[in-house]
């Protein structure tokens, strides 16, 4: 018999599991995740001459221009697609908190860092499912995997795999760019390890989600979101 999840409380969930998830993979630094590989470099690049500029900084400016090309890409824009900067303004705060947490973990030592690795995927993963059976605005990241493979009638966790990959690459160029040739920050054998194999962890997350919770809705917001 299933059980009841609220989509409110899916939401909330997501955001901390992904946050929390990517922190884990940057400190065992084995590559973070390729979907945030853009916006750690760019962190990487500008924290030193801007102390200021954050982690979390970096991921909610690079959605912005992301959702941006989505709107361009599905030709329409809804009101409701201004939530998603909303939500990656929230994450990006999460984000920050969970890296000065971060930074207090242990990790001198190789099986560390493999723990800290592999949680991280799985904690990406189940965060990424979770923003999916949400009515509320998810990052961008997720919304521009969700609105255009509805758009072109793609299935989605296959479309969710090709976009990591083409998210992993583009984090390959930038690291050549920023730190130059051979020179690897930030996107490592665990961005393209990741890239291969996330979009089927968060189809088994769903899966998993689907047989044992039914989603519901605890409160009347989901018009405002349809929009």
């Amino acid at each position: 018999m299933k059980r009841g999840f609220s989509t409110e409380l899916a939401y909330m969930l997501g955001i901390v599991s992904i946050a929390l998830g990517v922190v884990l993979m940057e400190k065992a630094d084995f590559g973070v995740s390729m979907v945030v590989a853009s916006a750690y470099l760019l962190y990487r690049w500008l924290s030193p001459v801007w102390s200021f500029f954050t982690f979390g900084m970096a991921e909610y400016c690079l959605q912005a221009v992301l959702l941006i090309v989505m709107g361009a890409v599905i030709r329409k824009f809804r009101v409701s697609y201004l939530f998603s900067f909303v939500t990656a303004v929230i994450y990006g705060f999460v984000l920050d908190g969970f890296m000065l947490l971060g930074a207090l973990l242990p990790a001198d030592l190789l099986w560390q860092r493999v723990f800290y690795y592999l949680l991280g995927m799985v904690f990406c993963a189940a965060g990424v499912s979770a923003m999916f059976h949400t009515y509320i605005s998810p990052e961008v990241y997720e919304l521009f995997v969700k609105e255009v493979s509805v758009y072109f009638g793609l299935n989605i966790n296959r479309f969710k795999t090709g976009y990591d990959c083409t998210s992993c690459l583009i984090g390959v160029l930038m690291s050549f760019l920023i730190f130059g040739l051979w020179h690897f920050e930030g996107v490592k054998w665990g961005t393209i390890l990741c890239a291969m194999i996330n979009g089927w962890i968060i189809g088994r997350f769903s899966a998993f989600y689907e047989k044992h919770w039914t989603f519901y809705d605890r409160f009347p917001w989901r018009k405002h979101f349809s929009n």
